[in-house]
């Protein structure tokens, strides 16, 4: 199963734990204070933010959390400056890894992320050496349950939207970048419940990856992705279905 779709299905399936909730909850709130820093706190005109806030409200965040959180991005309220920060990285089995970090201190980040590679057969990459691997494409998630398949691919007529598909339990849009809240919107004025969207960084070809180095590489995932500073990992790898049951 790759990379990109199968981990995407382990990650939902972690965040749903109520130990994953405070990490979500830091995540969401760091996009929205750096959307809202680096492209102003008006939604309208600020689509980065626009998609952050939709994300926070499919996981029912308070509306005073990101409203907190976007003032703290204007400069109205004080709070912590974030670097954003994506790492390349080679895992397991000959993997690429992106990893986007959030931080306050870059130095003691990049420090801990190495050290994770290290301990989990991984290694630090130079910039460049993996991010020609991937693709951004826009990705949006919605609960397959109850939902008639004919009926989402006509709301999504007309959108922009590339491909969709039935990934477990969840049906996935596969769009442009630049088309992620056109078909957001227009999935949700149709009745559909969107659980997610994102600007996804999905590999042009895939590394078969089995036994020990898969079970490696899934502990490398995991350590990274609780990982207080990281938002999303990438991978381009491929792993048996049977070997993922347990996630």
């Amino acid at each position: 199963m790759s990379g990109h779709s199968k981990w995407a299905t382990i990650r939902r399936k972690k965040e749903k734990l109520d130990s994953a909730r405070g990490k979500m909850f830091s995540s969401l709130i760091k996009e929205i204070t750096i959307a809202a820093r680096t492209d102003g706190g008006d939604q309208i005109g600020n689509p980065r933010l626009r998609t952050a806030i939709e994300n926070a409200k499919a996981a029912n965040m308070p509306a005073s959390n990101i409203e907190r959180a976007i003032k703290k991005g204007t400069g109205d309220l004080p709070g912590v400056t974030y670097e954003e920060i994506t790492y390349e990285a080679y895992g397991p089995g000959g993997t690429a890894l992106l990893i986007e970090v959030f931080t306050d201190n870059r130095n003691r980040t990049i420090n801990e992320i190495r050290h994770l590679l290290g301990k989990n057969g991984g290694n630090m990459g130079e910039a460049g050496s993996v991010g020609w691997m991937f693709n951004r494409q826009a990705l949006i998630t919605i609960p397959a349950e109850g939902v008639d398949e004919d009926e989402l691919l006509m709301a999504c007529l007309n959108t922009g939207a590339d491909d969709i598909k039935l990934e477990e339990d969840y049906f996935q849009i596969c769009a442009p970048p630049e088309k992620l809240e056109d078909i957001r919107s227009a999935v949700v004025e149709a009745g559909f419940h969107v659980e997610s969207g994102e600007v996804a960084k999905v590999p042009q070809t895939e590394v078969p990856v089995d036994g020990t180095q898969a079970k490696q590489l899934l502990r490398l995932m995991e350590a990274l992705e609780d990982h207080d500073d990281v938002q999303k990992v990438w991978s381009n790898f491929d792993i048996p279905e049977e070997m993922l049951e347990d996630e």
